[in-house]
């Protein structure tokens, strides 16, 4: 699930430094395998510390630039630039939308325990007083 030559194209403008050819310091990572890490750990839910290091730069290369990236709004472009081009190909179907969410389950046998204290009436001495 890389992205396409044609899709890089696209976000290539958005997501490139836009700092001049010679700065100081240590030369930054290739963008597009820094991207391509970024949305690796958006789609599967990873830690960034689970970051594959053998297909992607280092997870703290692609964590900051994730962290600048929303700052200044450049991720939520890119991924609306990706969907438009998904929705574009035929490839996205928004009929089939879904929001992931947490469930806890109660212990068995919880509604009967709630309804067997509140047929017992309230426990505080100062009604019991009143």
């Amino acid at each position: 699930m890389e992205l396409t030559d044609a899709q890089w194209e696209v976000l290539k403008g958005l997501v490139e430094p836009t700092t001049p050819a010679k700065r100081r310091g240590r030369p930054w990572k290739e963008t597009r395998a820094v991207l391509e890490g970024v949305l690796w750990i958006l789609r599967t839910g990873a830690q960034w510390s689970e970051l594959p290091r053998d297909k992607f730069p280092p997870y703290q290369t692609c964590h900051r630039r994730f962290q600048q990236w929303v700052c200044e709004g450049t991720l939520v472009e890119a991924l609306r630039v990706l969907a438009e081009d998904l929705l574009a190909r035929g490839q996205l179907d928004l009929a089939e939308t879904f929001i992931d969410a947490t469930f806890a389950g109660a212990k068995k046998g919880a509604v009967r325990l709630v309804q067997h204290a509140a047929a017992k009436g309230p426990r505080s001495w100062q009604l019991r007083s009143a």
